[in-house]
């Protein structure tokens, strides 16, 4: 398993298709990391200020349809997608709860109904 964490209205922008963000494009590949910790690090480090839900998306690594890669290795924190992620590969999508001068943490998404 692998997590990206991706702002909701970007996750949610267009649900039909399988979701593409801005760094596949400029980078040719989407950021993921290997684990929860690793995830909670990234948002921690890159998404503290961010405004608004943030999602972190489980994928099922074996499941996607783009190539995984790891610059460093098998063991290598921070694999890249080299293509959009497909919706069926999600295995939980978590929401990222973020509390003022604390740690974050994940909890599972309860949708709007």
């Amino acid at each position: 398993m692998i997590f990206h964490i991706v702002p909701l209205a970007d996750w949610s922008a267009a649900p039909e298709l399988p979701y593409a963000p801005d760094s596949l494009g400029a980078e040719g590949f989407v950021h993921c990391s290997a684990d929860r910790p690793t995830a909670l690090a990234i948002v921690e480090a890159r998404y503290r200020h961010t405004p608004g839900t943030l999602l972190a998306v489980e994928l099922d690594e074996g499941a996607l349809t783009a190539e995984v890669r790891r610059a460093g290795g098998p063991g290598d924190p921070y694999p890249h997608v080299h293509g959009p992620l497909n919706r069926d590969a999600v295995l939980r999508v978590w929401e990222v709860v973020r509390t003022p001068g604390g740690p974050a943490d994940l909890t599972p998404w309860r949708p709007e109904v």
